[in-house]
């Protein structure tokens, strides 16, 4: 199995090396060369076996000989071991064909967990069997910065720093980066939204002589690891609603497209996927851009749906890169667009794009409603992102169809905005009933790629 990049100047790599590397040295996003199918047999197969052996079954083949069996079996056993839930990913019905995928029972509390705790546990053997050591940036805009701190702390071979938006995250996000103790693990309050944190993101790895010398790794959705792993609970959830032997559909509340990019890989595995709908809130360049192939940003309005906040969405360009027929000058060229403040996609690849892909848009109001609904009626508290979710599977879906929502978040993670809407402050489970208690660790950091780079040496030098 190899990986190309989606603006195809890099050298194909394996996947230990697209791993490991994150992003291309080209700028663009690593996908495989081809995508590995499974017979509808195979899929059948999958019925009543416990998440960890469908994990090993959707990922082995995107592997090569990174791992051998029986070591990626043992690494994704470690990886959800600790997880709330017996499931690991268990459905909950709202209502008549309609059901919600509680993606939140990881150490975190978010859909981030199932990849970065797996994430984690195969960097430090990859690292191990090399003798090398790495440090990781990553841009968060909540979530994916505590999962990656909690599964990288305390390792050896590794140093982690997470840039954050500064006053844009929940208490409770910052507290889940702020708080753990080992001297590895960084977290920086960066003064900017989330796609100023990406962008220094990516302009770190565009620097290659800084990349070269602190062996820079990213573990953002940019990362094929990351988009590797998500792709399993749709068939574990899939297939326990009767796949193969029916169609499901799936509504995605996504910032970044990470994944709802999995959803399509799943699909182009051979999971009977109807529809898969992307949710976004009031930053709806995604909607915008799937209703019209108009991609234009503007500026980014603070919501209660936070890791939506977004107007540069990284996955996207891995969508582009299929919709385009794989040309890698074409990506390369919107890319360069968008540093412009936008491109248009055209007719054809927005028809491709439209085969795969629905959307709708949830304001701030009806998300506020949908909590308050879903509470009162359904039975279950959601946190904003998963309202959004529920909100446009509620308004597009096929009553023929069973329509899974992705939870993506435990309504803990956002007390404030769920409290307002419902009446009911979630508290946190148990093993995070201290976290006001814990001290913070911070450091406010400029929007200035110089000074985050010196930042960043010195601290691993120290």
């Amino acid at each position: 199995m190899r990986y190309i990049s989606t603006r195809g100047k890099a050298p194909a790599l394996g996947f230990e090396d697209t791993m490991l590397s994150g992003l291309a040295r080209d700028g663009g996003l690593y996908v495989p060369e081809t995508i590995p199918t499974l017979s509808a047999d195979e899929i059948r197969a999958m019925h009543g076996l416990p998440y960890e052996e469908i994990a090993f079954r959707v990922m082995r083949p995107f592997i090569g000989d990174a791992f051998t069996d029986e070591v990626f079996a043992d690494l994704i056993g470690k990886a959800y071991a600790g997880f709330g839930h017996d499931a690991r990913a268990p459905l909950v019905q709202l209502g008549s064909g309609h059901f919600l995928l509680e993606l939140f029972h990881g150490p975190t509390l978010a859909f981030k967990d199932f990849a970065m705790q797996l994430i984690g546990r195969m960097f430090e053997e990859a690292l191990t069997r090399r003798g090398d050591r790495v440090t990781i940036v990553g841009a968060t805009s909540g979530d994916t910065g505590s999962a990656a701190i909690e599964a990288f702390r305390g390792l050896d071979a590794v140093d982690v720093f997470i840039l954050y938006p500064h006053g844009r995250v929940s208490d409770v996000q910052r507290r889940q980066m702020t708080t753990p103790a080992e001297s590895n693990v960084h977290a920086l309050a960066l003064d900017g939204d989330f796609d100023d944190c990406q962008a220094r993101l990516k302009d770190m790895f565009n620097h290659f002589e800084f990349r070269d010398a602190v062996n820079l790794a990213g573990v953002n959705s940019i990362n094929w690891g990351r988009v590797l792993a998500q792709v399993v609970y749709y068939f574990s959830s899939a297939v326990s609603l009767g796949a193969p032997g029916r169609k499901v559909s799936f509504t995605v509340p996504t910032g970044n497209f990470g994944d709802v990019f999995a959803g399509y890989i799943a699909k182009r595995m051979g999971l009977p996927i109807d529809r898969l709908i992307v949710a976004t809130n009031q930053n709806d360049i995604l909607h915008r851009c799937l209703s019209s192939g108009d991609y234009t940003t503007g500026s980014v309005a603070p919501s209660i749906s936070p890791s939506m906040d977004i107007q540069v969405s990284s996955n996207f360009e891995r969508a582009l890169f299929d919709a385009y027929g794989r040309d890698g000058n074409a990506v390369a060229q919107l890319m360069e667009e968008l540093k412009q403040g936008g491109f248009h996609v055209s007719q054809g690849a927005l028809e491709t794009l439209r085969e795969h892909y629905d959307s709708g848009r949830v304001s701030e109001d009806e998300t506020f409603a949908m909590i308050a609904h879903a509470h009162r009626h359904m039975g279950e508290l959601l946190c904003p992102h998963s309202a959004i979710g529920v909100a446009v599977a509620e308004a597009q879906r096929d009553p023929a169809v069973p329509m899974i929502t992705l939870a993506t978040a435990h309504p803990a993670k956002f007390p404030d905005a769920v409290e307002k809407a419902s009446g009911v402050r979630p508290p946190l489970p148990e093993r995070m009933a201290d976290l006001f208690d814990r001290e913070e660790r911070v450091t406010r950091a400029p929007n200035d790629l110089g000074q985050l780079e010196t930042l960043i040496h010195d601290r691993i030098a120290s």
